[in-house]
């Protein structure tokens, strides 16, 4: 059996390529959703993961689910930080509870998941910990002031909890996807794709596979010596 990996946001787009990534290259893995009882079962029934329902954005879900996780599958060593949800507005017209929901989801369920592993793995001295961050999180975007805030907060949480444990044997890092093949631009009209397309130097958008090969690469040994980077997926959108 190999290292146990936990996915939240796993059973669809970006997270479930990243988990069935994992489980090809030999890890254990389970995954976190949040909603769609049809879209996990689905899942499970093809991959063979198992999929464990809570919410990311409530602490003490957090603290049962991965219980939950390490007694029937084991101690958690990988964790992949993917769940994430967008609610679209200007700041002057965004509802509280749009920009909290956002928030929460987003950024306070990495707080949420990583307290509950990084104890049983400073006492491994081993563990992977990789954020999905986002573009958006590195520039901005119109439209999106939470998902941007969220995603840009990603990226100093990561600094930080890697700094804490670089000692332990533990590396923490994030991605930033650009645009990427999943539902989440599955509504956007031809021209404004067209107008996408024409931003991204590589001429196309990402699959959600060359993502999961960039954590896949986090999460080995041979990545040991890489922690509180920044890795951009973006196809040459934003580069530094």
């Amino acid at each position: 059996m190999g290292r146990v990996a936990l996915v939240t946001g796993g059973t669809r787009g970006i997270g479930a390529a990243i988990a069935t990534s994992l489980k090809d290259a030999g890890y254990t893995v389970a995954v976190n959703y949040g909603g769609n009882d049809e879209a996990a079962r689905a899942f499970t029934a093809e991959h063979g993961i198992p999929a464990f329902k809570w919410d990311v954005a409530d602490h003490d879900a957090c603290a049962a689910g991965v219980a939950q996780v390490v007694e029937q599958v084991g101690p958690v060593e990988v964790l992949v930080n993917n769940a994430g949800i967008s609610r679209d507005g200007f700041c002057h017209k965004l509802s509280a509870e749009d920009w909290d929901r956002v928030i929460n989801v987003d950024l306070c369920s990495c707080f949420h998941m990583s307290q509950e592993v990084l104890t049983g793995m400073r006492g491994a001295n081993f563990g992977r910990i990789v954020n999905i961050s986002s573009i958006n999180g590195q520039t901005g975007q119109l439209g999106v002031p939470n998902y941007a805030a969220a995603k840009a907060g990603m990226l100093g949480f990561t600094k930080a909890v890697a700094l804490e444990n670089a000692r332990k044997g533990i590396t923490v890092n994030a991605i930033c996807p650009g645009y990427i093949a999943t539902d989440l631009i599955a509504g956007v009209s031809d021209d404004m794709m067209a107008k996408i397309v024409a931003g991204i130097p590589v001429g196309r958008i990402g699959e959600a596979d060359e993502v999961a090969r960039c954590v896949l690469f986090l999460v080995s040994d041979d990545a040991g010596f890489i922690t509180g980077s920044t890795l951009s997926v973006n196809g040459g959108a934003y580069m530094i």
